[in-house]
């Protein structure tokens, strides 16, 4: 999966959990029922929901009865969170080295560097002003 996939999948899942009121082991909702719900394959949902419990987001239970709930309410998990969970897909990119010698190359990593870090932290500072419940108010 591109990382560019791992935000929306794992913002979609945590609306999804929300909607379906999945805060408790006994409501866990299955990474097939999540999946269906994107469309995307399971193994996707479950590579994502791994990388949400990691974060203390939600929790899992393997097997047949398995699945995933919410441990912290909708209202209280901003975007910016979740996207540090899944590794930061906002994230631009690093500028290649560049060529000794050359009055460009020499210069202008560091300054694309430091566009692609304001660029982020703006990213980072708007969505840390929506939350997953602000997600299903729009829905």
């Amino acid at each position: 999966m591109s990382d560019s996939q791992r935000f929306p999948v794992a913002a979609h899942a945590l609306a999804y959990l929300a909607h379906k009121d999945a805060v408790a082991p006994d409501a866990a909702v299955s990474s097939a029922e999540l999946a269906a719900s994107m469309p995307t394959n399971p193994v996707v949902v479950r590579r994502v929901t791994a990388m949400l419990a990691k974060a203390g987001l939600i929790a899992t239970r393997p097997g047949a009865n398995g699945g995933a709930w919410l441990i912290k309410p909708a209202d209280q998990i901003g975007l910016d969170v979740v996207l540090r969970a899944v590794n930061g897909c906002a994230h631009l990119g690093m500028p290649p080295p560049g060529a000794q010698g050359c009055p460009v190359g020499e210069r202008i990593p560091e300054a694309v560097r430091s566009a692609i870090t304001a660029a982020d932290q703006a990213a980072a500072e708007r969505l840390s002003r929506i939350t997953v419940a602000d997600l299903l108010k729009a829905a």
